[in-house]
């Protein structure tokens, strides 16, 4: 299926490594111009180049997405340097499961409020685009208890009620806001190969919850966020879209 993106304008946070760099890739396999951001400049400006080499326009910019000035200066610089932005994914994070205060305000810093400055800043330029989309990476611990922080599963619900507003304040613009909860995700330099090799026992633990029988694949998330992103998409708005290999146990009306 042609999902219609030769030619559209993305920019990706947290996208050096894990599902924010599946996402890039494929968004460049799928014909996109694509804006990297990552607070490591050596992976990032690796990705950047991995992406170049697939025939398309990209741009690295490292920064810690708590500092306001130098996202919303990267976000401006990427649709300048891009020549425009039709796709915007919000998804770096914390992944802080510290219990205590400083817990709470680096999941709402980075998890929360990166997603509402970048979409902010993003927007001028989104209202451009025949095509605006945002997708919010979220998590299944925003739906149910589990061994996460309180500030990790809180932040992430909230990230699903935001978007969900959002797509009823942009449907009159025809800008499309979607969140995707991936489930557990496995990939090199990810929280569970740490978890593997330094807690092996609860590694197991966590992989027998899967019924699936393995953990996701960064790549599989990518399917969910390039395709909500994509124009083939273009009446999915307000939606949150699971991807967990039935993980969790729960009824979605």
């Amino acid at each position: 299926m042609d999902l219609k993106l030769k030619g559209r304008k993305a920019i990706v946070t947290g996208a050096s490594k894990g599902i924010g760099r599946a996402v890039a890739e494929l968004l460049a396999e799928e014909g996109c111009d694509v804006g990297l951001c990552a607070r490591g400049a050596g992976p990032l400006m690796e990705a950047v180049a991995n992406l170049e080499r697939r025939g398309v326009r990209a741009h690295g910019q490292a920064l810690d997405v708590r500092d306001k000035a130098a996202l919303e200066a990267w976000v401006k610089s990427s649709a300048e340097f891009l020549g425009g932005l039709d796709i915007v994914v919000a998804n770096a994070s914390a992944l802080d499961m510290d219990t205590g205060e400083a817990g709470w305000r680096n999941e709402f810093e980075v998890d929360l409020l990166h997603t509402v400055r970048t979409v902010e800043a993003a927007l001028p330029w989104l209202e451009r685009s025949s095509a605006g989309a945002i997708v919010v990476i979220s998590s299944i611990s925003a739906l149910e208890v589990d061994d996460s922080s309180p500030a990790y599963g809180t932040i992430k619900a909230a990230l699903i009620h935001y978007a969900a507003r959002l797509s009823y304040a942009l449907a009159p613009r025809h800008i499309r806001v979607n969140t995707v909860s991936p489930g557990t995700t496995y990939f090199d330099g990810g929280v569970w190969q740490q978890v593997e090799r330094s807690e092996p026992e609860a590694f197991r633990q966590a992989l027998a919850q899967n019924p699936w029988g393995r953990m996701a694949r960064p790549e599989e998330i990518a399917d969910a966020v390039v395709y909500l992103a994509s124009p083939r998409a273009g009446f999915i708005t307000g939606a949150n879209l699971v991807v967990d290999g039935a993980f969790t146990r729960r009824v979605q009306y």
